[in-house]
């Protein structure tokens, strides 16, 4: 008998259920209509009338998958030059079942051509031999953080938010954290595949949910950076977080930001490709729901930006009520901002301007439409859904025209086969702008003619609240200990700083002083040069005891922690995990050996660069394939002259440069830094089985671990099975119905993972 997932058994009546069927045979009978949508984005005019039919049918079809080349660019740019050489040939000319079926192509806008797109049926990615290799290729490499499989239109952001390594950048509400991972790398651009660099600048990625904070976690594990940070707090009354103003110890600043990315929560109607039941839930009050929120959280974001810094204002919405709306009340309301015009961004990238005029409805059939806040209020208790909260920030402002919305980016899926999506791009005017502003507000002030000031909208879906930093050309000074202003969403003043969040259940951090035992013994134990930043290494308790873990951080995020209570700004995470105590086992004699630090993985490239040159052991491809293909091999079953070597060494971490000269992959002429643990008598790589198997893949060809060659073992076995079961029933096994196009591949459980170190 056949199963439903959730363990229900039902009775086999020999023909397929829903869920038996394959997907391309469930979209094909989902019912891609929404007569409210339609009409809604028809009186929008987004699109030209000769257009629509194009760009209504693109958003029925299903997206293409898209990824893209992460890490350290040199990594990067060797794994793209496998995929053009050595996969991308080999699906040129594949015909699957009759047709042609089309090989990946990258990305044209994305900058050094590391993303790529392709559209095929996941029956292809089974059982055709070619795109089935190409995807095992992509499947290990997500795992180990070499390839994000993200959508397209979500990588452009962080591209045009332009963050060097100095910026000080904040991620507002970051999870699951693809756009995370980017800004992660431009913050280490000048990284080599081995050394991670210690930049001077700060990223601090936030989101509101404590559960999706730690998917940010996990993307920092794939490219390990002492500049990260994880708070979970709203992004909407984001705190002011103190800073230690240079040579004064008793005074703090606040700390304001050079870059502000704001994805913010939207009705994300621009995913209907992938997110086929937004087709039977979505309405108009969806949006008109957000725009207050968004409002509040791009608001909060330019309060804390500094001057001549920028804010990136993006959603994967087609609504011009969550996008442009939200824009020009925020530019209303603070007259010191503007839109930048970048057009000349991403040549290749096809887009439309930003709408200048659009029309609000509160009818959720889409009925009526209005083109003023006043047209909407004369009609009165007749209109369609009159008791909506509608805000006059709903509507274009008299002096839309004026806001230069059109340098807003659009995006839609017909221009080149993508998600729909919204990009903004808004600057804090330089000290000689804002200084034009501030007499040009004088002299009106003076003016016998009345001169507006542009206000906030004072509704009550978005209640005026006070500037909360000083003058956009002076950055705060607070004494230490005082009160720092913290926005509360509702109210008209901004209150006090509130005290510590008794409900924040996190361990906090405490650095350890640099002659600390423990600090000194890692140092030792893992011969680390006297150029180790040891006074930036913390720990996860709250007196420094019973370490195990030692993390390791640069000065900025040293600073934010010791000047701001960590539950009041609800920090996650700071630093990256850098070196782990584990038990040596045994000695030679028998004795215990007692317990010594090692090297994680994954943070091998931030430890490397102080690791004692002579200390870094020498071995040849041989070497590694052996340790690839057992968990522990004997020391006493290598080669000279690496079993020597190995064999003279004390227990404990090592780490070993191996030569790829010898590589079966000529695109490989690397050298190859891992570490190992050695035992009494073996040794074993520390790097986790999936690791492993991408390691394996790109150096041999297939996977030799022996995790490999059991998962091969159990796929064979599944596949017998299942071809029994077909032979006696019609039923499509569950696993065919699976989506695995158009899908970011980012939720996984929290893991160490592993960071490839390569020269």
């Amino acid at each position: 008998m056949g199963k439903k997932r959730g363990g229900a058994r039902r009775r086999d009546t020999g023909k397929p259920r829903k869920d038996d069927e394959s997907r391309d045979d469930v979209i094909t009978k989902i019912d891609m209509k929404n007569a409210p949508l339609e009409a809604y984005y028809k009186a929008q005019n987004i699109v030209p009338e000769e257009e629509w039919n194009t760009f209504f049918d693109a958003l029925k079809q299903p997206l293409p998958t898209t990824f893209r080349m992460a890490g350290s660019r040199q990594v990067a740019h060797e794994l793209n030059h496998i995929i053009k050489t050595s996969y991308v040939p080999n699906m040129a000319d594949t015909v699957f079942e009759g047709e042609p079926v089309a090989a990946p192509v990258q990305i044209p806008w994305y900058p050094e051509g590391l993303a790529w797109q392709f559209n095929v049926p996941k029956k292809v990615l089974r059982k055709s031999p070619e795109f089935k290799k190409f995807h095992s290729f992509l499947v290990f490499e997500t795992e180990v953080g070499n390839i994000s499989r993200q959508e397209g239109v979500s990588m452009i952001p962080p591209l045009l938010l332009d963050v060097e390594p100095h910026h000080y950048v904040l991620d507002l509400c970051a999870a699951p954290g693809s756009k995370t991972a980017q800004l992660l790398e431009a913050i280490h651009r000048e990284d080599t595949a081995t050394t991670t660099s210690v930049p001077s600048g700060l990223l601090i990625a936030n989101d509101s949910d404590q559960k999706r904070t730690h998917l940010l976690i996990h993307q920092s594990a794939r490219l390990p950076s002492p500049t990260f940070m994880v708070t979970n707090l709203d992004a909407s009354i984001y705190p002011i977080m103190k800073l230690q103003a240079p040579g004064r110890n008793k005074h703090t600043n606040q700390l304001l930001f050079d870059r502000i990315l704001c994805d913010v929560p939207c009705s994300g109607d621009g995913t209907l490709r992938k997110n086929l039941g937004i087709w039977k839930r979505w309405g108009p009050g969806d949006g008109n729901g957000l725009h207050s929120l968004q409002l509040r959280i791009l608001e909060r974001a330019m309060k804390l930006l500094k001057k001549d810094g920028r804010i990136v204002y993006s959603t994967c919405s087609m609504n011009p009520i969550e996008n442009e709306a939200v824009v020009a009340a925020a530019l209303q309301s603070n007259p010191e901002f503007e839109l930048i015009d970048v057009s000349h961004r991403l040549p290749e990238l096809k887009r439309r301007p930003g709408l200048s005029t659009w029309r609000v409805t509160p009818d959720k059939t889409v009925g009526t439409l209005y083109d003023t806040e006043a047209e909407f209020t004369a009609a009165g208790p007749s209109a369609a859904g009159s008791n909506a909260k509608l805000a006059a920030s709903h509507w274009p402002p008299a002096n839309a025209a004026e806001l230069g919305l059109e340098r807003c980016l659009r995006i839609y899926p017909h221009l080149q086969d993508s998600g729909a999506f919204f990009v903004a791009v808004l600057e804090r005017k330089s000290k000689a702008k804002a200084s034009v502003t501030a007499q040009d507000r004088k002299r009106g002030a003076e003016s016998p003619v009345p001169q507006p000031e542009a206000k906030k909208p004072k509704t009550d879906a978005t209640p005026e609240q006070t500037d909360v930093t000083v003058d956009v050309d002076v950055e705060p000074e607070l004494a230490e200990g005082a009160d720092t202003p913290h926005p509360t969403e509702g109210s008209a003043e901004e209150p006090k700083e509130r005290g510590p969040d008794t409900t924040f259940k996190e361990n906090p951090y405490t650095f350890l002083a640099a002659d600390d035992p423990n600090v000194l013994t890692c140092i030792e134990q893992l011969h680390l040069t006297p150029s180790f930043p040891s006074s930036n290494v913390l720990v996860r308790n709250p007196a420094g005891d019973g370490v195990r873990a030692l993390y390791l951080t640069n000065d900025i995020v040293k600073t934010l922690i010791q000047h701001n209570d960590y539950s009041r700004i609800r920090l996650t995470s700071a630093g990256i995990k850098t070196f782990i105590r584990q038990d040596a086992g045994k000695d030679a004699a028998g004795k215990d050996a007692g317990s010594r630090f090692r090297i994680l993985g994954e943070s091998l490239p931030v430890a490397l660069p102080f690791t004692e040159e002579g200390r870094i052991m020498e071995a040849e491809v041989g070497v590694l394939r052996r340790c690839l293909e057992g968990y522990y091999p004997l020391c006493s079953g290598f080669e000279e002259p690496f079993k020597s070597a190995i064999e003279a060494r004390d227990q404990g971490c090592h780490i070993v440069r191996f030569s790829l000269a010898s590589s079966a992959d000529p695109t490989l002429s690397r050298h190859l830094i891992l570490p190992l643990w050695k035992s009494n008598v073996s040794i074993t790589l520390m790097i986790d089985k999936k690791a492993k198997s991408a390691l394996s893949l790109r150096l041999f060809g297939e996977d030799i671990t022996t995790a490999g060659k059991e998962t091969a073992k159990e796929q064979q076995a599944k596949a017998a099975s299942k071809a029994a079961a077909a032979s006696s029933s019609n039923v499509t096994p569950m696993e065919d119905v699976e989506d695995t196009m158009g899908v970011d591949v980012e939720g996984e459980k929290e893991e160490e993972k592993v960071v490839v170190a390569e020269v």
